[in-house]
């Protein structure tokens, strides 16, 4: 079981022009303009390409997938929705809403940072990367037949810094300045103190209609299907149920290169259940044709149903090669109480993992130990000579673990209770300065330890169980809370919470968005992915040096150095990972060959070929 969080990729693009190119001087290059852009100057496909090598340009159109969505995007609920603004705080919104909208360019998903014009032509950097200019394709339409126009783009960017959601507000703080020059000519300006992946963030952002928002508010929740120029639009929904996004066949960008070959079906449709056992019924009689299994005990023992035996449902192990990111149980340190690291090593002390796995997982996962787990920018053994240079100006300020083996989660003895972890985790808690009288846990002012794991998920409380009876072995009074999808997220928002399960997923090239998850600037600010409160000027620091990092070798070792920092911090308490997806889906589909690297590829790859076994 895992829970999956996906924020829009945000990573730099610089200096490239054509396949094989290499990082070159930007004055060589200034002003010059460029179908696609990576961080490290690396693209895969040349100018004027015909389509990406992981789709089948000759896929089948038409058909419908309908699916529950794995992912959830700004204020995207899994379980919910009563909204279709995505992109502001307020409400929960319907997943699947970035279908709706066009962006400047796009990504290539078998490659780590790779985007490619899409409502952009072509886009030229300055010499001091201070500046890009977005050459707007003449051909780009809204859904109404209006033509999208530089003008549009530049309102969208500026409602998103002013209005949208924090995630994106904040990314867009180092932009200074954004210009509709020309008709189809977009400037945007930068600060100068900007992270070297920011106009790819900016170009990654969706594309508004102005003439739509002067008759809508923006900032507010609605259930109107906005105008969009994406491949999809809005179809037919029910609040909290189910929504459809139906094919645009008129869709002005279907001929590009970038989408060539991909969206195939007529309509997509995301189906909502608050209840696991119910959404996997549902699945097994057919109401919906595809998912994406995160319960193991349901994977290893529920797929024995007549449709599985007789070969109309097929079940299928995708690789997943990008970093797995963090899972766990993120402890809320702004409150006094997890104050203290020996408090918040004792919480994760208390988790027996090889328990669990046994026997509720029935051995599928490994134990998450890295915030950059999955990956070569995971910390291992004693930092290199390299890492101890970003390290060494924080010595005296940081754990002395840094300079050593980075901080692992404890193995048990598998038993559930294991009494070698849990005397450990005691004596952490007495040093903190927490005795047990009474048979409960209680600080010096006699003020008992309460805790709260807040959840929205029923399927999670034969796992989070367990944990509760360690923690009041501890004489720490723990117990669930349970709330429903809308409260869940509200209370999120705004730290309302001791404890709570997240997953946050770290791209393949890291950029401005890990900001979100663990700088001071957003530890107070409602909204933010940074759960755990984390304010320390060396984790923000270090994470400078990932996002300006001028060759991945460099990034990785900055990553490296920060994790160890992170790990060293105890913000959480390490849940578990696997590097693969878990897909079972009705026999009517088909599939290129080629997965990409860097990503399912379902709803874009895929096409729908009829029913294929009776």
């Amino acid at each position: 079981m895992s829970r999956s969080e996906i924020t829009r990729r945000q990573s730099l693009a610089l200096f490239a022009a054509g396949a094989g190119a290499t990082l070159l001087p930007s004055r060589l290059w200034a002003g010059m303009p460029r179908h696609g852009l990576s961080v490290f100057g690396d693209l895969k496909y040349p100018p004027g390409f015909k389509h990406f090598d992981y789709v089948n340009p000759q896929a089948p159109q038409g058909g419908t997938l309908s699916q529950i969505g794995p992912n959830a995007a700004y204020n995207q609920n899994f379980l919910t929705f009563n909204s279709l603004n995505s992109y502001i705080l307020k409400g929960d919104a319907a997943q699947g809403m970035e279908l709706v909208f066009d962006t400047l360019m796009t990504r290539a998903n078998d490659e780590p940072d790779a985007i490619y014009a899409l409502a952009a032509e072509t886009v030229e950097i300055s010499a001091d990367g201070k500046t890009c200019i977005f050459n707007i394709n003449k051909k780009a339409r809204f859904h109404d037949g209006s033509a999208l126009t530089a003008a549009d783009a530049a309102f969208s960017l500026q409602i998103l810094k002013s209005k949208g959601h924090p995630l994106i507000s904040q990314g867009l703080r180092e932009v200074a300045k954004i210009t509709a020059q020309q008709e189809y000519r977009l400037k945007v300006e930068f600060s100068g103190k900007h992270a070297r992946d920011l106009p790819l963030f900016v170009a990654q952002l969706p594309i508004f209609s102005r003439a739509y928002y002067r008759r809508n508010e923006f900032d507010k929740t609605t259930l109107e299907p906005p105008l969009g120029s994406g491949p999809y639009k809005v179809g037919q929904f029910r609040a909290g149920s189910f929504i459809n996004y139906d094919k645009v066949e008129n869709y002005w960008a279907k001929d590009l290169g970038v989408n060539r070959g991909r969206f195939n079906f007529a309509r997509l449709r995301f189906e909502f259940y608050r209840d696991r056992t119910a959404q996997f019924e549902a699945f097994k009689s057919g109401d919906y044709r595809l998912r994406e299994e995160f319960t193991s005990k349901t994977w290893a023992t529920g797929y024995n149903f007549p449709a599985v035996k007789d070969g109309r449902v097929r079940r299928m192990v995708l690789p997943d090669d990008t970093p797995s990111g963090a899972q766990g149980w993120f402890i809320n340190t702004r409150r006094g109480k997890f104050a203290d690291p020996r408090v918040r090593e004792a919480l994760i002390y208390a988790f027996d993992f090889e328990w669990t796995n046994k026997v509720l997982f029935y051995g599928a996962y490994r134990r998450t130990r890295s915030f950059f787990e999955n990956s070569d920018m995971m910390a291992k053994g004693k930092p290199a000579p390299e890492e101890l240079k970003l390290l060494g100006p924080f010595r005296g300020q940081v754990p002395d673990e840094v300079f050593g083996l980075p901080f692992t989660p404890p193995v048990s003895d598998g038993k559930g209770q294991d009494r070698r972890l849990l005397r450990h985790a005691s004596k952490l808690l007495k040093d903190a300065g927490w005795t047990v009288r009474n048979g409960l846990l209680r600080s010096k002012s006699g003020a008992a330890f309460e805790l709260e794991i807040l959840e929205d998920s029923p399927g999670f409380k034969r796992i989070i169980m367990p944990y509760i009876k360690n923690l009041k072995i501890l004489g720490i009074r723990a117990k669930l809370r349970m709330v429903d999808p809308a409260q869940y997220q509200s209370r999120l928002k705004s730290f309302d919470f001791d404890l709570t399960t997240r997953r946050f997923s770290i791209p393949p090239t890291p950029g401005e968005e890990i900001l979100r998850y663990w700088s001071s600037a957003d530890a107070n600010l409602e909204g933010s992915r940074n759960l755990s409160g984390i304010a320390d000027p060396a984790v923000d620091a270090l994470t400078q040096k990932i996002i300006q990092a001028q060759s991945r070798k460099e990034q990785i070792i900055a990553a490296r150095a920060l994790d160890r920092v992170l790990r060293a911090g105890r913000y959480w308490v390490p849940q578990w990972f696997k590097a693969s997806h878990t897909i079972a889906f009705w026999d009517e589909f088909g599939r290129p060959e080629t997965k990409p690297r860097y990503a399912r590829g379902i709803i874009e790859t895929w096409w729908y070929e009829g029913a294929k076994k009776t």
